[in-house]
C-alpha cells in the first residue's frame, strides 16, 4: 500500500472510532473531502454542518450545498451570529478565534439536540504552521481533526478529492469574506457586501483566484500570479477599475504581488504570530 493510500486507510479508521459525528463544513477542499469521506465511512450517523452569516458569500453557500446533494451527504444549515460580538466587529488579529467560537458554540448546541459526541472539522497537517486563531477555539471546544491525525497535507487532499472524481479538487482557496477587511475596521454587512460584490465582478472578467482587500475607500486587488499578466493592460485596467467601483469603493489597486493568501497578517507583530502558532499546536 502506498503513503497516500495508508494515509487515507488511517483517516477511515479515524473516522469510524465515532458512534456518530457533527463535520464543520464550508465546501472547501478540505471539509468537503472530509464530509464525503466521513459519509462512506458512517453514512447517515454523520452530519455535515454549515454556518450562514454575512461573511460567507452567497455563492459559496450555493455550491456548498450544491456538493452536499450531489453526494447525498446530510448537511444542516444553522445560523451563527458573530456579527452580535463586539470581540468579532472590532477586527483584531483574534477575529479568526470568536468566529470559530461561535461556530463549534452552535454545533455543540447542535450536539446535544441531536444526541451526537463528536465534532470534527478540516484543519490538515500543513494549517499547523499558519497563523490561525481558529485553531485554539477548535481546541477550548475538543473538536477533532481526522485529516490532521491523518498526517494529510493539503496537496495530498487534493489528490485524494480527485482520485475520488470529486468537483472541488482543484476548487481555489477561499475564506470568509472577513478576512479581506484591514485589521482594525470594524466588519459590517455592508463592507462584507462590497467585498462579495467586487470579487463577483472580477470573477465574471475571467480572474479564477482573487482578493478584494478592503481599505476604506479603497480596494487593493491580489490576482493569482499566473492570471496577472492578463490584468496588465490598459484595456484589462480599465474593466477592473469600472467593476470594482461598481461596488463602492472610490479608490482601485492592483497588488503587484499578486495573490497570497493571509496577506493582511504582514503587518501583525512577530509576537502575535507566534503566540498564536505555539497555541495551535
Amino acid at each position: 500500500m502506498d503513503t497516500l493510500a495508508a494515509k487515507r486507510e488511517t483517516l477511515r479508521r479515524e473516522l469510524a472510532t465515532s458512534e456518530h459525528l457533527l463535520v464543520a463544513y464550508s465546501g472547501g477542499v478540505d471539509s468537503a473531502y472530509l464530509a464525503w469521506e466521513a459519509y462512506q465511512v458512517l453514512g447517515d450517523r454523520m452530519q455535515a454542518v454549515i454556518a450562514d452569516s454575512p461573511s460567507l458569500p452567497r455563492k459559496h453557500l450555493s455550491a456548498a450545498i450544491d456538493f452536499a446533494e450531489q453526494h447525498s451527504i446530510p448537511l444542516r444549515v444553522i445560523n451563527t451570529r458573530e456579527m452580535e460580538k463586539p470581540d468579532y466587529v472590532r477586527n483584531d488579529s483574534q477575529r479568526c478565534f470568536h468566529c470559530k467560537d461561535e461556530l463549534f458554540h452552535a454545533m455543540e448546541e447542535l450536539s446535544r439536540e441531536l444526541g451526537i459526541a463528536t465534532i470534527a472539522y478540516g484543519r490538515n497537517l500543513d494549517d499547523n504552521g499558519d497563523f490561525r486563531p481558529g485553531q485554539r477555539a477548535a481546541a477550548m471546544h475538543r473538536a477533532t481533526a481526522p485529516l490532521a491525525t491523518a498526517q494529510l497535507g493539503k496537496q495530498e487532499i487534493r489528490t485524494l478529492a480527485r482520485n475520488a472524481n470529486l468537483s472541488v479538487w482543484n476548487k481555489p482557496a477561499s475564506a470568509c469574506l472577513s478576512s479581506r477587511l484591514e485589521y482594525g475596521r470594524e466588519v459590517t454587512p455592508q463592507a462584507l457586501a462590497q467585498v462579495e460584490a467586487a470579487e463577483d465582478a472580477l470573477n465574471a472578467l475571467g480572474f479564477l483566484q482573487v482578493r478584494v482587500r478592503h481599505h476604506g475607500t479603497l480596494a487593493r486587488i491580489e490576482i493569482a500570479r499566473e492570471e496577472l499578466p492578463r490584468a496588465l493592460s490598459m484595456e484589462a485596467l480599465d474593466s477592473i477599475t469600472t467593476a470594482v467601483r461598481t461596488a463602492g469603493f472610490q479608490y482601485v489597486t492592483l497588488d503587484t504581488q499578486g495573490y497570497r493568501s493571509g496577506s493582511m497578517n504582514a503587518i501583525l507583530p512577530i509576537e502575535t504570530l507566534t503566540a498564536n502558532l505555539t497555541g495551535n499546536r
